[in-house]
């Protein structure tokens, strides 16, 4: 590995040249493609993805601050926050087409088939060719 000393600029315009600058033009076509054929609610979508990250954040910086600054953890807003990763979870499978009620059941089948006999460290580590 080549050790490089630069400063932000260059770093930006380094890391620059793996971008093809075609986001906007690909998230156009895709929220018309979906516009049209209805199949997904894509802006929906990006709203419950932008707000399922914020959310999880949120949890996690609650246990992080509970955990290693000693602060009183807040149970009943801890909850809150919870629900409210439930909230953009259900807004996902609504922008999908999809029953929450079927996705809990895909990942409850998927986990005992990795999982025959609960929990393991080395069915973890090695799963099974198609197992994601």
């Amino acid at each position: 590995m080549i050790k490089v000393t630069m400063d932000g600029h260059e770093y930006q315009n380094q890391a620059m040249r793996t971008n093809d600058g075609g986001a906007d033009r690909r998230l156009r076509n895709i929220l018309s493609q979906n516009a049209m054929s209805g199949k997904y609610d894509t802006a929906g979508l990006l709203n419950g993805l932008l707000g399922l990250s914020g959310e999880t954040g949120e949890v996690s910086d609650m246990v992080k601050k509970w955990i290693f600054h000693e602060k009183p953890l807040d149970e009943e807003h801890l909850q809150k926050e919870v629900g409210d990763v439930c909230w953009y979870i259900a807004l996902i499978c609504e922008s999908m087409h999809w029953d929450l009620s079927e996705i809990m059941e895909i990942n409850i089948n998927k986990l005992r088939l990795r999982y025959p006999d609960g929990f393991d460290i080395q069915h973890s580590e090695h799963r099974q060719e198609g197992d994601v």
